[in-house]
């Protein structure tokens, strides 16, 4: 990446809140430039760099909405049944040729374009078929079970607009335009190392003191679903040198850098220094648990977080904040927010007011009434209780304790992670 200096006349932030660290980050950032054409599957995922323009109605044309039978309706009867004879049938992709007359009635398919004369259908289930006639009931309506063309989509709209990012609907809806390649914005690159001579890779034996880093699996996992460029520097050694020779290296490559680790108030944190000297530091402490330590700033082009070398501190500052500013650099617009809503406890939980805290949790449905429990213990080093549970508990700053009973914010991972 393009590097220019950094702003340095203005001191770092510490102790935001969760709305206030989100706010300087969003506000910060606009998307990354550059664009590709890609096929309509190679577009899952991919953020629409363009509106895409329908270059035809959809429907096509004027279409039955279900099977049922064709018919005018100025035939009916004002009241009581009314006989029509059968004259023939239209199926979707082979339409009833001639035009429907006085008395007469065309069994249609579902999708089959509407015969001329025709401006009502009546559903199959409530007439009666005998002898090449049909029995229409009283109550019907003029217009009803037609499908317009253009009805879903008029010709020259918008089918759907640039920044939003395309999941299974929208291949579909693109594909039932008949178009073939979209422009989309370029992947977001994004390089990632974990720090600390405590951290090991996998495969390796562990030295007294060291622990496997499960950290880069965990982003690695969490940026491969954003449909990011990935750039793994691996595990560099809590050294200044080292540390700076890496940012340096992927400031030249990346739109942001991710680091795990060495980001608190050690004596061996030397990542949020070497930012400072090489960019700046805009905030590196958040009022959360866990995941009090986050740093956030720039080097050149290049954004960076500094996320907490915890497990789960890394997942919790990932999502509530590194996933939504890597979707509004990628182009999403808007930028979704994960949705909060109140369930019942069914644990008993201790909390100061003064953070805000993220806890996993399990929702689940007890006669037919949703309610959530904390699910293993919390530490913000145990993974496998974040791999047991499907949601946060959130429990704002200014909540204390909580009683079983007591209605809690639930966040569900489903959609979020």
């Amino acid at each position: 990446m393009d590097q220019q200096p950094a702003a340095k006349n203005h001191p770092p932030a510490s102790n935001l809140s969760v709305a206030a660290a989100r706010e300087a980050i969003l506000s910060r950032l606009s998307p990354v430039t550059g664009w590709e054409c890609v096929s309509v599957r190679g577009a899952l995922e991919r953020v629409l760099a363009a509106d895409v323009i329908a270059p035809c109605n959809v429907p096509a044309h004027d279409n039955s909405a279900l099977d049922g039978y064709a018919l005018r309706f100025d035939d009916l009867a004002p009241e009581g049944e009314t006989s029509l004879s059968v004259v023939g049938t239209a199926f979707a992709g082979k339409p009833f040729t001639g035009i429907i007359g006085v008395g007469q009635a065309v069994r249609i398919m579902t999708g089959a374009t509407i015969p001329q004369g025709a401006d009502a259908i009546v559903v199959q289930e409530i007439v009666r078929a005998d002898a090449g006639r049909v029995i229409i009931p009283a109550g019907q309506k003029r217009g009803q079970n037609l499908r317009k063309a253009g009805e879903d989509l008029a010709l020259g709209g918008v089918a759907i607009p640039a920044g939003r990012r395309c999941g299974p609907a929208e291949l579909g809806l693109i594909a039932s335009l008949g178009i073939a390649e979209v422009t989309v914005r370029r992947r977001l690159r994004v390089a990632f190392f974990s720090s600390g001579d405590e951290i090991a890779s996998i495969g390796k034996p562990l030295a007294p003191g060291q622990i496997y880093d499960s950290n880069r699996y965990t982003l690695h996992g969490a940026l491969t679903r954003l449909g990011c460029e990935i750039i793994d520097m691996g595990v560099v050694r809590d050294e200044p040198d080292a540390l700076e020779a890496a940012f340096r290296s992927a400031a030249e490559c990346a739109d942001v850098i991710l680091t795990s680790g060495g980001v608190s108030v050690g004596e061996a944190d030397f990542i949020k220094a070497l930012v400072n000297r090489l960019g700046r530091v805009d905030f590196w402490k958040i009022d959360i648990k866990p995941g009090r330590p986050m740093a956030f700033g720039q080097i050149g082009d290049t954004w960076m977080f500094g996320l907490p070398g915890n497990p789960v501190a890394v997942m919790v500052t990932f999502y509530q904040f590194v996933q939504d500013a890597l979707l509004k650099l990628g182009g999403v617009d808007p930028v979704p927010q994960a949705a909060l809503f109140a369930v019942r406890c069914a644990s008993k939980i201790g909390k100061r007011p003064g953070r805000r805290e993220f806890l996993r949790g399990r929702m689940t449905e007890v006669d037919g009434l949703a309610q959530v429990e904390v699910c293993g213990a919390q530490g913000s080093g145990i993974l496998k209780s974040m791999s047991d549970a499907n949601c946060f508990i959130v429990l704002p700053e200014d909540c204390g304790d909580v009683a079983v009973g007591d209605p809690v914010l639930v966040q569900m991972f489903d959609g979020l992670i």
